[in-house]
């Protein structure tokens, strides 16, 4: 810095004389100065930070973006998972245990252990601690829904070698290949296709080609083997254990009455006989002579994935061909 030095004239000596500042002058204008430069600085740095960025903080923020992107991916399998998961415990609870003679697992049973507040405490310290509590949350619940269901397979598994016979009978597969039909109705109330007024649809309506191949869904004895009104050509076939399956519209039956059957084997062909509107096949499944949803009996025959794709189908198909 280029001190300024001043001179006054000195009418005594006849002299010019150079005049020294006091300490306190001195002292206020090297404050003066460093409190500019300090004031500078901080300017600039807020101008670089806000405006221009470091490449520290570029790189931090194009990381973050691509975390938020992986937790959204991350959150749309879960959900996936979580539906298939919830499936499977339907099935679990309402048809398994069910044919088992078992109680349902309590919610206690299948939530336990998920209240835990103070780990979800310390995971609010994190940066994005919203996104990651609510991940941890529901991975949580996914993996408690998991080891309930394990304990549950492994319970279920016991019973079944106790009731190897049973299970042989219980109806348990598609009456017809899954690559040769397209789901025409579900079960529950739908209008009917001829008198137009809404009735109870009490099974699933396949639509394949006529002679498409029907099977047997479990072990039994053939009942009926002959054309019923309204069904066409129909097969009842008695599982015992108070179940029975019904196969109706057909263009040809295979079996007769009093037959001996085993889950698998061909017992007849697609058609449209009886009170139908085009080539399909309308199966039932009934327990003590009350309808049942076929949809809750399909466990030997589709992983996770196609039996829920099959239950969004039966909701959704509202084209009734009876």
């Amino acid at each position: 810095m280029k001190r300024n030095v001043t001179y006054r004239y000195n009418p005594d000596t006849d002299n010019f004389e150079r005049i020294y500042p006091s300490f306190r002058s001195r002292f206020l204008r090297v404050l003066l100065f460093a409190g500019s430069s300090l004031l500078s600085g901080a300017v600039l740095y807020v101008l670089a930070f806000y405006l221009f960025g470091t490449p520290t903080e570029d790189s931090l923020r194009r990381e973050n973006a691509m975390l938020k992107s992986q937790y959204n991916v991350l959150n749309r399998r879960l959900d996936n998972s979580l539906k298939i998961m919830g499936d499977i415990q339907n099935r679990d609870d309402n048809f398994y245990r069910v044919m088992m003679q078992m109680e349902p697992m309590s919610r206690s049973q299948r939530f336990a252990g998920l209240d835990n507040e103070k780990r979800y405490r310390e995971i609010q310290k994190l940066p994005d601690a919203g996104l990651v509590k609510l991940l941890t949350q529901r991975l949580d619940l996914f993996d408690r829904q998991l080891y309930a269901q394990s304990i549950s397979f492994d319970q279920l598994r016991i019973e079944a070698g106790r009731q190897k016979e049973k299970i042989a009978r219980i109806p348990s597969i598609i009456p017809i290949d899954i690559k040769d039909y397209t789901m025409s109705s579900g079960y529950g109330y739908r209008r009917d296709p001829v008198y137009g007024s809404t009735k109870f649809h009490a099974g699933l309506d396949f639509a394949a080609k006529t002679g498409t191949p029907v099977y047997a869904t479990g072990d039994g004895t053939v009942e009926v083997a002959e054309r019923k009104s309204g069904y066409g050509n129909c097969i009842d076939i008695s599982h015992g254990y108070n179940y029975l399956t019904r196969y109706a519209h057909l263009s040809e039956i295979l079996v007769a009455p009093g037959q001996e059957v085993k889950r698998g084997d061909l017992i007849g062909k697609v058609g449209s006989t009886g009170k139908s509107t085009g080539p399909h096949l309308h199966y039932e499944v009934r327990f003590k002579d009350e309808p049942q949803n076929p949809v809750n009996y399909y466990f030997m025959d589709v992983s996770p994935e196609q039996y829920a794709e099959m239950v969004r189908e039966a909701e959704n198909a509202g084209h009734v061909m009876d």
